[in-house]
């Protein structure tokens, strides 16, 4: 096909990473994908096919997290070029995925293109993107399906079969396309009008506007960047926060704050030394500012940080980052606590080896976050079972609400503001995917953007910009009933690349 294949597949995968935003080049995705199934159906040896898979995945991750790079800039123990390092470093790691999927199809490849290689290819892509989320913590950024969200018709489709089954389906779109340039009509006289229609679907499966009583929901985005954040801490950043919360009305509100931007503990309770270093005022009156933007109905969730004491309490021993619901009457009536942390960001794994290497967090201070128990509800009045996912958490394609428990919305405060420019348009894409898979509306606030109110469909009610200082207000969103996915889980995902693979390996047994 080339006389460099590798360097081709390399390229094939920086292409397809602009289908992501903030691009948003979709077509991109789907040639990227054609150059990659027709590389490794043409390799002469399993070793060729799964370098070419790899070569594919180092272009396409190291375009597609280039943000990662920025996180470095606010590290004072480590320099910021390291950054460029890392990104790319993480790129070799995340390629051992499609590497993967590329070896599997090959096994099963004929020695022309035909229907059951796509098939494979496909089935494989479902399994290695689920691995790719779940293997050592887990890594789910930016799954193929996402680029859809521009043709919200297709992105909607996950609501049925999860993010990653709607990956497995743009594969096999590609293939379909791919067939179809090798005069094989008949998988693309399928796909491409079940595409279409799918897009065309879109105001069919629109959800219903909220009631004229409905509730309303507020953002706030103070625009603080990472650098300017201790400069911002205490009375300053506190005002600015209260003064674009608004005021009560006649009807309930939920205000809500962005994550890492409120640096009091504002918890009753602790040692008074736990205390210094910390508040510029005690915690109740910190919560009482608060209270004054809230009317008799009202609830702010606020995002900040809790400690956790030895037995003796005489020091802390770590801190969870953690959501707290504060009442009009100045009290916390409940408190969520981020369980999916951020290796290298909220905790440092095997800090025996890594410290002395100056390797350190990417999280200002020394001390580890603990976790918390997983998916929890927070009960606000006159809002109901409020879902919350701390920032990262949001990007796991089926774990972000407690099962037994449905809630009403989700909230997800974010710390976007050392992701450079592709990192928040890409999290706000993935939290939409998320809206869309549990039919739930989304309340996501950040430090500098992109804030929004999204829709159980994944549409965008409201957003305040990047790098803009506002609030976006709107009445609460309607949630819709439960999706099949929201149902099922990822299991259903699991399912269709176990029937693709099944029917894949039948033609190719066929065919010979």
């Amino acid at each position: 096909m080339t006389r460099y294949p590798a360097l081709l597949a390399l390229i094939a995968g920086a292409a397809a990473a602009c289908g992501f935003a903030p691009l948003d080049l979709w077509p991109l995705m789907l040639a990227g994908l054609v150059v990659l199934l027709a590389l490794v159906q043409d390799a002469p040896t399993m070793r060729a096919a799964l370098w070419r898979g790899w070569a594919f995945g180092v272009g396409h991750f190291t375009v597609n997290n280039n943000w990662f790079q920025h996180a470095f800039d606010f590290q004072d123990k480590m320099p910021p070029v390291l950054g460029y390092f890392a990104a790319v470093g993480l790129a070799l790691y995340l390629a051992v995925f499609p590497m993967a999927a590329a070896g599997v199809a090959w096994r099963f490849r004929g020695r022309r293109a035909d229907t059951g290689y796509v098939l494979i290819f496909a089935a494989a892509w479902i399994a290695t993107e689920y691995l790719r989320a779940r293997l050592f913590t887990g890594y789910a950024w930016d799954p193929v399906s996402v680029v859809w969200l521009p043709v919200i018709g297709v992105a909607r489709m996950s609501a049925f079969v999860g993010t990653y089954a709607l990956s497995g389906l743009t594969v096999l779109l590609a293939g379909a396309i791919w067939l179809a340039l090798h005069r094989d009509w008949r998988p693309a006289a399928v796909m491409v009008p079940a595409t279409a229609l799918a897009a065309l679907s879109a105001p069919l499966t629109r959800a219903p506007e909220p009631g004229a009583d409905a509730p309303l929901v507020r953002v706030v985005q103070p625009n603080v960047s990472q650098d300017q954040r201790g400069e911002s801490d205490g009375p300053e950043m506190l005002e600015r926060l209260i003064a674009l919360s608004g005021r009560a009305g006649p009807r309930p509100r939920l205000v809500v704050w962005p994550e890492g931007v409120v640096r009091d503990m504002i918890e009753d309770g602790y040692p008074e030394w736990a205390y210094f270093g910390f508040n510029y005022a005690p915690p109740f009156w910190d919560r009482r500012r608060i209270a004054s933007v809230l009317g008799p109905r009202d609830t702010a969730l606020v995002g900040g940080t809790a400690l956790n004491f030895s037995p003796d309490r005489r020091r802390v021993v770590s801190a969870t980052n953690s959501v707290f619901a504060i009442s009009p009457a100045a009290r916390i009536t409940g408190r969520y606590d981020k369980a999916h942390l951020v290796p290298y960001g909220e905790y440092l794994p095997m800090p025996w080896l890594l410290k002395p290497l100056g390797l350190a967090r990417l999280v200002p201070g020394d001390m580890d976050f603990s976790p918390g128990p997983g998916p929890r509800n927070l009960r606000v009045p006159n809002f109901g079972p409020v879902g919350v996912q701390l920032c990262y958490e949001i990007i796991f394609s089926g774990q972000v609400v407690d099962e037994a428990h449905r809630p009403r919305l989700l909230f997800n405060p974010s710390n976007d503001a050392w992701f450079g420019r592709w990192g928040p348009p890409q999290h706000l894409a993935q939290a939409r995917m998320r809206a869309i898979e549990e039919g739930l509306p989304i309340l996501r606030a950040t430090p500098n953007g992109i804030s929004a109110i999204i829709a159980a469909d994944g549409r965008l009610v409201a957003t305040v910009p990047h790098l803009v200082t506002g609030a976006a207000q709107a009445p609460l969103p309607a949630a819709l009933p439960p999706t099949p996915f929201s149902r099922i889980g990822n299991m259903l995902a699991l399912a269709i690349a176990a029937a693709l693979a099944a029917i894949g390996v039948a033609i190719r047994r066929r065919a010979r």
